[in-house]
């Protein structure tokens, strides 16, 4: 598949008409699955009940509380703890309970992965994703939600974290952890050789 190249317009081949490309309905038995189908279910209500009116912190909250979700886990970049700690204060105030871990837990040192340093003469602490999904396993969270880790990270926190996890916010040190404004800038779109 190759849908990103598509030329015909996506919002009205897929989204209205509900094309299909693949040969067959993908009608998938896993959704049917009692641990999947709320995930399915839940995404569409939203749209559905409030169109385009929640930011994401909102419907983070409000698909929380229709789960019944009481103990999240915030896996965060130390870069962001300000932000892990307005976004944790905002869960504890809506009556979740939060166990919050930085990247930095452990204080594994660079050196002892023989990684290159920034500094050669300071001591630099390496980021421990695994460390992060396993101290919410072992809190026995219910959701997991990343916020701002590192590409690489990212995708090994989320392969040792048993419980589900979502990102509120991808880290992005140019833009403002907003990497969608590479699209939306005409100055970067240039760059990239995508026009204005």
């Amino acid at each position: 598949m190759k849908c990103a190249d598509c030329k015909q317009n996506p919002r009205n081949a897929c989204d209205k008409a509900g094309l299909d490309c693949t040969g067959g309905k993908l009608v998938l038995p896993e959704y049917d699955l009692p641990e999947n189908r709320p995930f399915l279910v839940l995404s569409s209500e939203f749209q559905c009940q409030f169109g385009h009116t929640l930011n994401r912190l909102e419907e983070l909250v409000k698909f929380c509380e229709a789960m019944g979700y009481r103990r999240l886990g915030l896996a965060f970049c130390l870069g962001l703890a300000r932000e892990a700690g307005d976004l944790a204060a905002v869960l504890k105030s809506r009556g979740f309970r939060v166990e919050s871990v930085c990247c930095k837990v452990g204080g594994l040192g660079k050196e002892d992965f023989g990684l290159e340093k920034m500094n050669p003469e300071k001591c630099e602490i390496l980021c421990n994703p695994v460390a992060q999904a396993k101290i919410l396993n072992r809190a026995k969270t219910e959701l997991n939600i990343e916020l701002g880790l590192c590409v690489g990270h990212d995708i090994l926190f989320q392969k040792y974290v048993r419980a589900p996890a979502t990102v509120f916010a991808v880290k992005d040190r140019v833009l403002a952890h907003n990497p969608l404004g590479v699209f939306q800038a005409s100055y970067l779109r240039r760059r990239f050789g995508l026009g204005e």
